[in-house]
């Protein structure tokens, strides 16, 4: 009876335990930077000043603009080998190789089948993961052969971001989380409760609402709250398991423990 009383008592710790992520403080640098766009295993940084897009190692920063397409809107280096820079005014993505050097460039204007997109991200292969306004669908379009290989229903409600990896695609709504699998079939779709933006890590995702970031792993309905020092997050980023939060003047970086 007294180890049934014992258990009675810890069990609500250990379930307690489970209710949040802590992050372990590693360091913090000085960066004074436009727009982060990640940070990789090596430590190199990839962001945006003035529209410029910029990969910083240890030894020296490259960069590549392209002036004529106007305004960088956004970049996604989860393949440093194939980045991603997408020119909304144009309506244009551009590939780059890893020392920047351009590889594709895709016109949407110029298709046969012309897409209006407001949204893109990496996809496995030769594709990007975009998304067509006029059809409010998301397509996993092959930029080789000009082709989509697979797209998703109509989404109902406005989009906020979109994040992806090799194998799933994430689309945050005003009104849902939707993640989808490459062949564009809808594997879970969530309520958003306040979320404004999304990073992925290794399937799992994180959410930011307000000023706090909550995960969400890949087999779970529930985000768990991270427990961060009380910083201002203008952007966030995750590798491997180590959080990047950027305050506009300081990268901070944390150790996530993840049970």
């Amino acid at each position: 009876m007294k180890y049934i009383i014992y258990l009675f008592f810890l069990l609500p710790y250990s379930i307690f335990a489970q209710e949040s992520i802590e992050a372990s403080f590693i360091k913090k640098t000085k960066l004074t930077i436009e727009t982060l766009v990640s940070v990789d295993n090596f430590g190199t940084t990839y962001f945006i000043n003035n529209s410029v897009f910029n990969k910083k190692d240890t030894n020296k920063t490259i960069t590549y603009n392209n002036l004529q397409l106007g305004n960088l809107y956004s970049a996604h280096a989860f393949n440093p080998l194939k980045i991603n820079l997408f020119y909304k005014d144009f309506n244009t993505v551009v590939t780059l190789d890893n020392r920047l050097a351009e590889i594709f460039k895709i016109d949407f204007n110029a298709l046969n089948k012309y897409k209006n997109i407001s949204h893109v991200s990496t996809g496995h292969d030769n594709t990007i993961w975009v998304f067509n306004q006029d059809l409010q669908k998301l397509e996993l379009f092959d930029y080789k052969t000009r082709t989509t290989r697979a797209q998703t229903v109509p989404v109902q409600s406005t989009v906020i971001d979109l994040k992806s990896n090799y194998n799933y695609c994430w689309l945050l709504t005003e009104n849902y989380i939707y993640m989808y699998n490459y062949f564009g079939s809808l594997v879970k779709k969530l309520k958003n409760e306040g979320y404004t933006s999304l990073v992925e890590s290794n399937d799992n995702i994180l959410l930011k609402k307000e000023n706090s970031l909550l995960y969400l792993k890949k087999n779970s309905d529930k985000p768990l709250p991270i427990k961060t020092q009380n910083l201002l997050i203008n952007q966030f980023f995750v590798t491997n398991e180590t959080l990047y939060i950027y305050n506009n003047e300081t990268l901070h970086q944390f150790q996530l423990k993840i049970k």
